[in-house]
């Protein structure tokens, strides 16, 4: 009788405790919405990929395989794409310029790549230039290895730091107790390169004869988002979790992120899959959401036009479909409010150069966020 009564005890404990830190991180939905969503770009499917050109023009990697330029209302289909896998979350995925752009021309694509012996396809990322509407010089820099006809968790964010590194990110391609753990594999794991593929002589497993020389961070599950931080020139990422349990997480060299053996999510069915959120070696989540938003594209808001969000981070919500400002302290999450509500699948947010945020949403187009005089 005394075993019930405290196994019924404790179920209402944890209980409790699971609602109140689904209170704790459900965003607010504002009273008043002080900008309004302008369309740039009509009629997109699925808009992965944003960058945003000195001449004004707007680069989009739609999933399944066309790139676009979009200037003065005309949209021009670009030649000279890779060939894509395109299957579940894979195709042509996220794009980035050098930050010497103006000076060499580089872009930076990533894309699910069916090249290699085995079926199916996995990341790669590639760079080229851009001469008149056709992709020249193109450059494969990286290829993650085996292919897998599995249709889940390419990653394929991209950025580079303040000292022109180029990071990227990699999903677990749905291999959880195979890949982000090990570092002889490819696969759930972040990347760091030189801007022309090389490895950094000083990347944390270049001295580790069996390991994927690479690998600057593993861990991870299906990194969706990567940014620089504007004052501290971290990289941080945000991942999907499974059922619960999506992370963002500050990037340090050679650290693991614990997934799948610590996770504050669940399986889908509802069945455990691990009993632990954390342990020693294992990097913490500076914030984590339950239930799952799905994160997707993220940006540090930094710019004056936007005065009371400077610093704020935004990130787009596939599952809830829109946006979240998640106002930050360092690295804390202070508060998170729902903007664009019901509006689609956010699939990417970025603050251009012009200083206004641009919205990508599935099924839709590009938005910019104008706020209101």
């Amino acid at each position: 009788m005394k075993i019930s009564v405290v196994c019924t005890y404790l179920f209402v404990v944890m209980t409790s405790l699971s609602c109140a830190q689904q209170q704790k991180n459900k965003a607010k939905t504002p009273e008043n919405i002080d900008f309004e969503a302008e369309i740039v770009i009509e009629n997109l499917s699925v808009p992965w990929g944003m960058a945003f050109l000195p001449d004004g023009s707007i680069l989009v990697a739609e999933q399944s395989g066309e790139l676009i330029s979009f200037k003065d209302g005309k949209k021009t289909s670009i030649s000279g794409v890779p060939e894509v896998y395109f299957r579940g979350q894979g195709g042509l995925l996220d794009l980035e310029l050098h930050p010497e752009y103006e000076n060499n021309g580089w872009i930076y694509i990533s894309y699910s790549s069916p090249e290699g012996e085995e079926k199916g396809g996995n990341t790669a990322i590639m760079r080229a230039k851009l001469e008149g509407n056709t992709l020249v010089n193109k450059e494969l820099l990286y290829k993650a290895t085996p292919n897998t006809t599995k249709g889940q968790h390419y990653g394929s964010r991209i950025e580079f730091d303040n000292d022109g590194y180029l990071f990227f990110s990699a999903g677990e391609r749905g291999e959880r107790d195979i890949n982000p753990q090990d570092i002889t594999r490819d696969n759930g794991k972040i990347y760091r390169l030189y801007d022309d593929g090389r490895i950094p002589e000083d990347n944390p497993f270049v001295n580790d004869e069996t390991a994927k020389k690479a690998i600057y961070s593993y861990g991870h599950r299906n990194p969706q988002g990567l940014v620089k931080h504007p004052v501290t020139g971290e990289i941080w990422d945000h991942e999907h979790g499974p059922r619960g349990g999506d992370e963002i997480n500050v990037i340090k060299p050679g650290k693991n992120y614990g997934w799948p053996v610590i996770t504050y999510g669940i399986n889908y069915s509802g069945t455990p899959i691990t009993d632990k959120t954390e342990m020693e070696g294992m990097e913490q989540p500076i914030h984590y959401w339950v239930p799952s938003i799905a994160p997707s594209g993220v940006t540090f808001v930094t710019s004056d036009i936007y005065p009371e969000w400077k610093g704020d981070l935004l990130v787009g919500s596939l599952a809830f479909q829109y946006l979240e400002r998640l106002e930050m302290n360092g690295e804390k999450v202070t508060n998170r409010t729902k903007l664009l509500e019901g509006m689609g699948r956010v699939r990417n947010v970025r603050q251009a150069p012009d200083g206004y945020i641009y919205v990508a949403i599935e099924g839709k187009g590009i938005y910019k966020l104008v706020p209101k005089s």
